[in-house]
C-alpha cells in the first residue's frame, strides 16, 4: 500500500514518531512537508527527528503563513511519480491546500483531517471548495467527537473517524525521576494570543499565596502586553518568558514543572480543539489544570483538574490545591500519565489511521480516469 501524505504539521520533530510507527505497519509512506511555516510565533523551520522506515519531502509552499490560501505548487508532480494508493490530505476542507491536492490526487483514494469543532459558514470561494471537497473526498479523519458531528452536519456522508492526530512518545515524554527543590512551578506552553488566556492564568498566579513561580513557553503578539501585566501585577520576578523550544527539548522543560495550565477561552469562531500540551504533560508525569474550553474536558478526563473558563478564582484555586496537597499531586501524575499512556501514544494514532488506509483499500476500485 502506497500513502502520500501532506502534513504541515510534520514540520514538527516529535511528530515524526507517528510516522515510523505508519511505515512499520507495512505502508509504503511518503511525507511532504513545507521546508518553514509562519504563524503568530514566527517561523518554524522543518526538524529532522525521526525519519526511519519512510520518505520525508519538503516541497515549495506558497502564501506560507496563510492558513486559508496557502498551497503546494509542486505537489501535483510528487503525485504523479509517488503513483500513492493514498494520498492522505493533513489539512481542512476549506483550504487551498486541500483543494489543490485532492484535484491532482483524484486517480487516488483520498481523505482529508480536521479540528474543526464551531460549525461555521465560510464566504465564497471557501464555502464553495468545501462543499466540493465534502463531495469529492473518499473518507474523512476528525480529531475529535465535536469535529466529526460539525462535518456530518454539514452535509458529510462519506466514512469518517475520530484519530486524534497528536499523539506523544511514552518514551520521550517520561516523569523526572525526583522533585527537586523549587518553589512550586506552574508552566504554560503554546502560543501567546488573546484566546489562549494566558492573561487569565497571570490573575490566578497573582492571586496566589506562598512561594511559586511561573513559566511560560511560547511566542506571540501578546509577549510584551503579558510582560507589562505581570508587572502592573507585582509578580513579574516570579514569571519567566522562554521563547518557543525545539520540540525535542520539550520532554526536558516539562520536568521543569509542577503544573501546566491551559486556560483557553472560547471565541465565536474559536474554541479548543484539542491541546496536545495537555497529553504531553501528563505523559511526563505533571498535572494538568484546563479550562472547559472546547476539547479540553474530554483530553483530561478524570486526569486532571477542569475548571470554567476565565474564572481566575477557580484556576488560581486549583493551582493551590496541587500546591499544598502532596496526596492530590501524586495521585495525579500517576492518574494523567496513565491516562496519556491509554489514549493518547504515537503507536496507537498510527494503528488507528492504518486501519482507516486498510478500509480505504476495500472499497471499491475508482472509475477509469479518477474522479472530477
Amino acid at each position: 500500500m502506497r500513502v502520500l501524505m501532506l502534513s504541515k504539521a510534520s514540520l514538527v520533530g516529535i511528530y515524526q514518531r507517528k510516522l515510523e510507527y505508519i511505515a512499520a505497519a507495512g505502508v509504503n509512506l511518503t511525507v511532504a512537508v513545507p521546508p518553514t511555516w509562519k504563524d503568530e510565533r514566527g517561523e518554524m523551520r522543518l526538524e529532522r527527528a525521526f525519519t526511519t522506515g519512510y520518505t520525508l519531502i519538503d516541497i515549495t509552499i506558497r502564501w506560507n503563513g496563510n492558513f486559508h490560501l496557502h498551497y503546494y505548487p509542486t505537489f501535483p508532480r510528487l503525485v504523479h511519480t509517488a503513483t500513492p494508493d493514498i494520498v492522505h490530505i493533513d489539512e481542512e476542507p476549506y483550504n487551498m491546500a486541500t483543494w489543490h491536492a485532492l484535484y491532482h490526487a483524484r486517480h487516488a483514494r483520498t481523505l482529508f483531517f480536521s479540528w474543526q469543532n464551531i460549525h461555521r459558514r465560510y464566504p465564497p470561494p471557501f464555502r464553495w471548495g468545501e462543499r466540493w471537497v465534502l463531495n469529492t473526498v473518499d473518507h474523512a479523519i476528525a480529531g475529535t467527537d465535536s469535529a466529526a458531528t460539525v462535518w456530518r452536519e454539514k452535509g458529510y456522508t462519506g466514512g469518517m473517524d475520530v484519530i486524534p492526530q497528536f499523539g506523544v512518545d511514552e518514551q520521550l515524554f517520561t516523569p523526572a525521576s525526583q522533585r527537586p527543590q523549587r518553589p512550586f512551578t506552574v508552566g504554560y506552553v503554546g502560543r501567546l494570543i488573546p484566546e489562549k488566556g494566558v492573561d487569565v492564568l497571570l490573575r490566578a498566579m497573582a492571586a496566589l499565596d506562598g512561594e511559586w513561580c511561573l513559566r511560560l513557553v511560547g511566542g506571540g503578539p501578546l509577549r510584551r502586553e503579558l510582560e507589562n501585566m505581570a508587572a502592573d501585577l507585582h509578580i513579574a520576578d516570579r514569571v519567566t518568558f522562554i521563547a518557543q523550544v525545539p520540540s525535542a527539548q520539550m520532554p526536558d522543560e516539562y520536568r521543569l514543572l509542577d503544573a501546566l495550565a491551559l486556560p483557553s477561552l472560547t471565541r465565536a469562531n474559536w474554541k479548543e480543539q484539542f491541546g496536545r500540551v495537555l497529553v504531553e504533560a501528563m505523559a511526563g508525569g505533571v498535572p494538568v489544570v484546563g479550562s472547559d474550553s472546547g476539547a479540553i474536558p474530554g483530553v483530561i478526563g478524570e486526569a486532571g483538574i477542569v475548571v470554567p473558563e476565565c474564572d481566575v478564582n477557580a484556576l488560581s484555586a486549583a493551582l493551590r490545591t496541587l500546591r499544598d496537597n502532596p496526596q492530590q499531586h501524586a495521585h495525579l501524575r500517576e492518574a494523567g500519565r496513565a491516562r496519556a499512556l491509554q489514549h493518547f501514544t504515537h503507536r496507537q494514532v498510527a494503528t488507528e489511521t492504518v486501519r482507516v488506509y486498510e478500509h480505504m483499500m476495500n472499497q471499491p476500485e475508482l472509475p477509469p480516469g479518477g474522479r472530477l
